[in-house]
Parts: structure tokens; C-alpha cells; sequence
């Protein structure tokens, strides 16, 4: 995900609205709005899972997922999420490097809902796409 302005982080912060059709207009503004402005790591695992490209699976990118886990509606955009498989993908840039604790409670949330996820860094996919997908095909495949 790139930088977050000023507003975006406004609207964040306010992610967690009582009313479930206010959040979710948020959450599909917010999307589209990441989609727009993927980086070039999301681009290529996009170009490589598109269409069904891999493995027959859909992958949805910048895809909400909402909770109430933490006792209020909320919820997390997944980079990429595969539903036949309740597989959140996350690409992480270097700015992931200093939320690795929130990362970790975003993780463990998302497990809690029943869902597995794997990481990967803007490098890995950037410099060896080909071995990220092998790693996410035995993930799939019960082998990771």
C-alpha cells in the first residue's frame, strides 16, 4: 500500500462507524482508491494471478474484509483475497517493517475469522515472482 494522506488517514481512524452501509461505502472508496495507486510489486503478482491465471483461482485485489472482533464494525483491506480458498495475499513494502506488531494483530485477527494469510515483501515479488508463487502454490497445497 502506498503513502497515506492526510485524509485517508482521517478516514481510517473513522473506520469504525456504527452505521454497517457508511462503512461500507468507505470501505469501497478506500479500495478503489488503493487499487488505483497499487505499487509495482501489486502490479505484478496482479499480472500473475489475474484471470485466473494461477492455479484457476480468482483473486480479488484491494479486497474489504469486515469484522466486529474488537467489539466494533470495522474493517481490514486485503491486498488480495482469494475467497475459494479464504486466502488473504499481503504484499508488504518497507513501511511494513516498522508495523510489524500491528501487522501481527491484523494477522491473528484475520485467522480468527477463519481465514489463512501469507506475506510477502515488494522485493521477493519484485526480484523472484516465480518463487513466490511456488511458495503461495504449496501454501495452498498444505506444503508451506
Amino acid at each position: 500500500m502506498g503513502e497515506c494522506s492526510v485524509f485517508d488517514k482521517f478516514i481510517i481512524k473513522r473506520m469504525s462507524l456504527n452505521k454497517k452501509k457508511e462503512l461500507a461505502e468507505i470501505a469501497k472508496e478506500l479500495s478503489r482508491k488503493l487499487r488505483k495507486e497499487q505499487t509495482s510489486a501489486e502490479k505484478i503478482f496482479c499480472q500473475s494471478v489475474r484471470n485466473k491465471k494461477f492455479l484457476n483461482k480468482k483473486f480479488y485485489r484491494q479486497y474489504p474484509i469486515f469484522h466486529d472482533i474488537t467489539g466494533r464494525e470495522t474493517f481490514f483491506i486485503a491486498d488480495f483475497y482469494c475467497h475459494e480458498e479464504r486466502l488473504v495475499v499481503e504484499i508488504d513494502g518497507k513501511l511494513h517493517q516498522y508495523k510489524v506488531e500491528e501487522d501481527k494483530d491484523r494477522t491473528e485477527i484475520l485467522r480468527d475469522l477463519g481465514l489463512k494469510v501469507i506475506r510477502f515483501t515488494n522485493d521477493e515479488i519484485e526480484k523472484d515472482i516465480e518463487g513466490v508463487l511456488l511458495r503461495l502454490k504449496n501454501f495452498i497445497e498444505k506444503k508451506d
